[in-house]
């Protein structure tokens, strides 16, 4: 069993990387500004719900604050439109690292083990799609402020 959490580690460690190379190309789509705009969760109360305070505790708290520099207010001159098409970069790429994790999964469930499967998939939620809610999150907030500012 643990050899199956840490290949779901290993893979969703993986995704990132498979995410930035495939959001390095289809930034170049027409396409690409349809998915800057996703939401899928707009309601705080089940963000809530599903943990996603927690997790955005965990990524300010621990190492993972280091991963994306691009993403901080380092002063209150920072471009906010800047910040939030960096969050859109984050947030695609681990959509992609999500649903190739995904794919991995159901592969696994389908050939192998079901339990592999599983664990695979719950490591990919936290590792790809609970970051990509928070980035989610994070541009309604900053387009939230700015409509105040304008």
């Amino acid at each position: 069993m643990i050899k199956y959490v840490t290949f779901g580690i290993a893979i969703s460690f993986i995704s990132w990387i498979v995410g930035m190379i495939c959001n390095s190309m289809l930034i170049q789509t027409k396409y690409y500004e349809k998915l800057s705009n996703l939401n899928f969760i707009t309601s705080k109360s089940l963000n809530t719900y599903i943990g996603l305070n927690y997790f955005k505790w965990i990524v300010k708290n621990t190492p993972f604050r280091f991963f994306n520099q691009k993403i901080r207010l380092q002063n209150k001159k920072a471009e906010l439109t800047e910040i939030r098409k960096e969050m859109t970069i984050a947030e695609v790429s681990h959509l992609i690292g999500f649903i190739f994790v995904t794919s991995i999964a159901l592969y696994k469930g389908f050939s192998d083990n079901y339990l592999f499967a599983i664990l695979i998939s719950l490591v990919n939620i936290p590792m790809n799609l609970y970051p990509a809610l928070l980035q989610q999150e994070n541009k309604r907030r900053i387009d939230r402020f700015r409509k105040r500012i304008e």
